[in-house]
């Protein structure tokens, strides 16, 4: 008799121990799910800085905007430099492009940047500026186009319409083939990731481009269909302790900070990345502080909305 007592209570101890395992395991499971974007089905967006080697730190000059094109939460939109309201229409019902030149800090705060009366969570300076006032690239919000002259020659970055679980991400030059890619879209120059490879763009780009500015706005995707938005400058408005391995880069130096973030975060691989205006227009906005502003022209945003 008290061996039987003896071994049930071994088998009552192990099944004890066996559920308090598997209740550690889920936690941490979850803890996991919770820290690591790429498994967390519910993450939307999330603003953090890293070094250069795409680990998060308080004073890295990597100011980094992660969200999930999926998530219900999120909607997006795109703004230009309008001397009128944006998708104003003449009595012949064609859509008004009268373009005039407009800063970041405008471009994020006009009503023109409102969608359904809200203000945006997040922004990014996109695409060039030219002589004309209109932005070169291809540049189209919410279906309603609106671009330049290098509008099939440059790569553009955009987010299709459709219901939220469907929506992706894309970059690539000129119009895509299907329609409801072309929804919000904003252009820019340089793109440094295609298919997953990551190039070497700065003879393409310039000297200027690849030996004087250095200070950069860029966007990259990854395999798991997550956006990274990217502003390196020192001159942002935040802590930021330089080092050898926190610094202004160059565009052929990217890769290490794209695909560290990519791997810390759970993202999957860097499969797309291109350059927005650099030099003096990067313009980085996040949960009402902008982060990077400047004094100069530009010629999109591309905005974030959080319901």
């Amino acid at each position: 008799m008290c061996n039987k007592i003896f071994f049930l209570s071994i088998l009552i101890a192990a099944a004890s121990l066996l559920s308090a395992c598997n209740k550690d395991t889920a936690t941490s499971a979850t803890n996991q799910a919770k820290t690591c974007p790429g498994n967390n089905p519910q993450f939307s967006i999330e603003f953090f800085k890293t070094n250069n080697q795409g680990k998060k730190s308080a004073k890295g000059i990597n100011h980094v905007i992660l969200f999930n094109p999926k998530s219900p939460e999120l909607d997006f939109k795109v703004n230009v430099g309008l001397s009128h309201k944006l998708y104003a229409k003449d009595k012949q019902g064609k859509f008004i492009r009268n373009y005039t030149v407009k800063q970041f800090s405008q471009l994020i705060t006009e009503e023109n940047a409102k969608l359904n009366g809200q203000r945006p969570i997040a922004a990014i300076n996109a695409d060039y500026i030219g002589t004309d006032d209109k932005p070169q690239g291809l540049n189209i919000s919410r279906g309603v186009e609106y671009s330049g002259l290098f509008k099939n020659k440059r790569s553009s970055f955009g987010i299709s319409a459709g219901n939220p679980q469907a929506r992706i991400a894309t970059i690539q030059a000129g119009r895509r083939a299907s329609n409801i890619l072309n929804y919000n879209l904003v252009g820019g120059n340089g793109r440094f990731y295609r298919q997953g490879q990551f190039k070497d763009i700065c003879q393409a780009l310039g000297e200027f481009a690849c030996k004087q500015a250095t200070n950069r706005s860029m966007v990259a995707i990854t395999s798991k269909g997550y956006v990274i938005l990217l502003v390196n400058d020192i001159k942002a408005n935040s802590s930021i302790e330089p080092s050898q391995i926190n610094q202004e880069l160059l565009p052929d130096q990217f890769d290490d900070v794209l695909e560290g973030i990519a791997r810390n975060n759970c993202l999957g691989k860097i499969q797309e990345g291109m350059l927005f205006d650099g030099g003096a227009s990067p313009g980085l906005y996040y949960n009402q502080k902008t982060y990077l502003d400047n004094g100069g022209p530009i010629g999109s945003v591309f905005l974030i909305y959080k319901k």
